[in-house]
């Protein structure tokens, strides 16, 4: 394929970008599918987009799998792609979309893991004022993790708050989730408490003209690089077994509420999952606990 060809790929990127918003890291991701598809096609001597037929993508999909990518990047990749034919058929440059109806093999479902209420405990219930030479960042730190772990936000969600998402007057934030889709979901009362002091001291960081809920040393807005260094740093000083981050905290808040409440319905509404099937994966969880309560105390399974 030549560079006409590849340019394509940045037209579509720029419309996912400009027209549907799709976050930096999606779209680091479509681009890493596509070229790669890209370059099997090119091997494969196709001259263009409108030349690839659904075995091409089928023998694409083979290679990719036989190199060792699992099943959920094979689902990322196709998806990729039949979103890119839909442009194309959008601009008119193909006549059908070949990776429709594809389907990528299917790979061992993980589950997610989840901290105990123990470990919960000993991450969050500590002075955040006398933890490090720089209180104010470990107080920015201690509403940051609280706030995951109370509400269960997606990373990207909480370095995309801004100040007039956060309102302690009903302990709400407005949360701009995936595709765009926004939600509004309760704040705790200890993450209340912390965002309450991190706010009060929040001004002698934050650059005038900045907006963001969390900043940096250097007054901006915090990357999500940032926050999972952070998140590393405050797991080991606090002696948790595994590694600390951002997603861990909010797996723990999802099972952790359903475990108590049983309400699939509103873990769902609460993670911002758009199909319930994805929420359904922490009933596993809770069934693993039941499982080692189980064996822990029932006189027939007890191990002698």
């Amino acid at each position: 394929m030549d560079d006409t060809e590849t340019r394509r790929i940045g037209d579509f990127l720029q419309h996912l970008e400009i027209e549907r918003r799709f976050s930096p890291h999606t779209l680091s991701n479509y681009r890493r599918d596509l070229l790669a598809a890209r370059h099997f096609l090119g091997q494969q001597h196709i001259s263009g987009w409108p030349q690839v037929d659904v075995h091409h993508l089928r023998a694409f999909v083979a290679a990719q799998h036989r190199g060792g990518l699992g099943g959920r990047s094979l689902q990322r990749r196709l998806s990729a792609l039949r979103s890119f034919y839909r442009y194309l058929l959008r601009e008119n440059l193909v006549a059908a979309n070949p990776a429709i109806g594809l389907r990528a093999p299917k790979s061992p479902r993980r589950l997610p893991k989840a901290l105990d209420v123990d470990q919960i405990s000993r991450l969050l219930d500590h002075d955040a004022n006398g933890d490090e030479a720089t209180p104010i960042l470990a107080q920015r730190d201690h509403a940051m993790m609280e706030l995951l772990y109370s509400s269960g936000l997606r990373l990207a969600e909480l370095v995309s708050l801004n100040l007039a998402d956060l309102n302690l007057q009903d302990d709400t934030v407005h949360v701009t989730g995936k595709g765009n889709k926004a939600r509004v979901v309760p704040v705790g009362r200890l993450a209340r408490a912390a965002l309450a002091v991190w706010l009060h001291t929040r001004n002698n960081l934050a650059a005038l003209d900045e907006n963001a809920l969390f900043v940096s040393r250097r007054g901006r807005r915090i990357t999500a690089r940032a926050v999972q260094q952070r998140l590393r740093f405050w797991g080991m000083k606090q002696g948790l077994d595994t590694p600390l981050y951002p997603h861990l905290l909010r797996h723990s808040c999802a099972s952790h509420v359903l475990e108590s409440s049983g309400d699939l319905r509103a873990v769902q509404e609460l993670l911002g999952h758009a199909d319930i099937a994805t929420t359904q994966i922490y009933t596993h969880l809770d069934f693993q606990h039941l499982a080692k309560v189980y064996d822990n105390a029932h006189p027939r399974a007890k191990k002698k």
